[in-house]
């Protein structure tokens, strides 16, 4: 198992391989997207091509984690100068914890009692009943969404936008599978990163029917990429951060072992569209959360940081949150072209 970043100076970049405490470039590559391209048409193993390559400068990672170096991290994927390959998805309701959460949200707004099932935990039941099949035979399909393209993805310590437009702004601490699709179609997974797949619950709250609007916000990854991962049972915690002061944190759960969807049924899931099969694309998808501040009642400031930080998965991936002024939210304008 290996863990890369991805740095920029501003005019450079690199891919480096972590090796507490420093970083160790790779040459002959500048992203890990054109890694991945080289090691699926040279038929090697990214890992092994990744240490092979390990022979260029040596840096400090406490500088670039803390921002004191002319270097700055970015996130762990991306798809150099076309954003739009870069498809942001993900899978809801696979954790207790979240299911609960969401029953509780929809049964508040519906007028219903707690003995009342509402959609979400019907399907939260389906995925208990089909979610993990045998191998070789295809499950029951999980809740899915879509969040947006490359440019929604942000990098660690840059900021996650609460938009004027918008209700509210909450983390959602998980882990998220980082995928490339080869020449022929075929899904490959490159790794796996810490992920903060940001979205309006609030806006969820009024109507479930809201949610694939209220997940068309900023999320981030990273700061690293974890290559041979094991995706079991993963244990984190997840923190709030007001100036100096921490006021909210819980600990948090994720892998198969703690979610009832199998990895290979939400990857089948994933990937059985054929428009998510096209050759040379990349995708980050998100496996869902196990709690969620909202749920607790705290609203996020701007100037608020998200801490979110998983055994296993490398350094806390920390965002400040920016909160747009309301009278930025104007009326789009749709001219006509004729």
């Amino acid at each position: 198992m290996i863990h890369l970043v991805q740095i920029s100076n501003g005019s450079s970049r690199r891919v480096a391989i972590v090796e507490e405490p420093r970083l160790y470039c790779l040459t002959a590559v500048q992203s890990v997207y054109e890694l991945a391209q080289l090691c699926l048409d040279r038929g090697r193993q990214l890992s092994e091509q990744a240490v092979a390559f390990a022979n260029g400068e040596s840096l400090e990672y406490d500088s670039i984690y803390t921002e004191t170096s002319e270097w700055h991290l970015l996130a762990p994927i991306d798809v150099p100068g076309m954003e739009s390959r870069l498809t942001i998805a993900g899978t809801g309701l696979t954790h207790l914890g979240s299911a609960k959460e969401r029953q509780a949200m929809h049964l508040a707004n519906a007028a219903k009692t707690a003995e009342d099932v509402t959609d979400s935990m019907r399907m939260f039941q389906w995925g208990i009943e089909g979610g993990r099949p045998a191998e070789g035979e295809i499950g029951t399909a999980p809740e899915w969404f879509y969040k947006g393209n490359g440019y929604m993805l942000q990098a660690p310590f840059a900021p996650l936008t609460i938009p004027a437009y918008a209700e509210d702004g909450g983390e959602e601490a998980e882990v998220a599978g980082i995928y490339v699709i080869g020449v022929d179609g075929t899904p490959y997974r490159i790794g796996m990163a810490t992920g903060n797949e940001f979205s309006d619950h609030l806006f969820e709250k009024r109507n479930y029917l809201n949610l694939a609007g209220s997940k068309l916000r900023t999320c981030s990854l990273g700061p690293e990429l974890v290559v041979g991962e094991e995706f079991q049972s993963v244990t984190g915690d997840v923190r709030i951060e007001r100036g100096p002061e921490t006021i909210w944190s819980k600990k948090v759960e994720t892998g198969e072992e703690n979610m009832c969807h199998s990895l290979t049924n939400l990857e089948h899931h994933h990937f059985k569209f054929e428009g998510h099969r096209r050759p040379g694309d990349v995708h980050v998808h998100f496996f869902g959360a196990h709690s969620l501040s909202f749920g607790d009642g705290i609203v996020l400031k701007d100037g608020d940081w998200i801490d979110v930080r998983y055994g296993g998965f490398g350094r806390a991936l920390r965002n400040p949150i920016q909160v747009e002024s309301k009278d930025r939210n104007r009326q789009v304008v749709v001219r006509s072209l004729r």
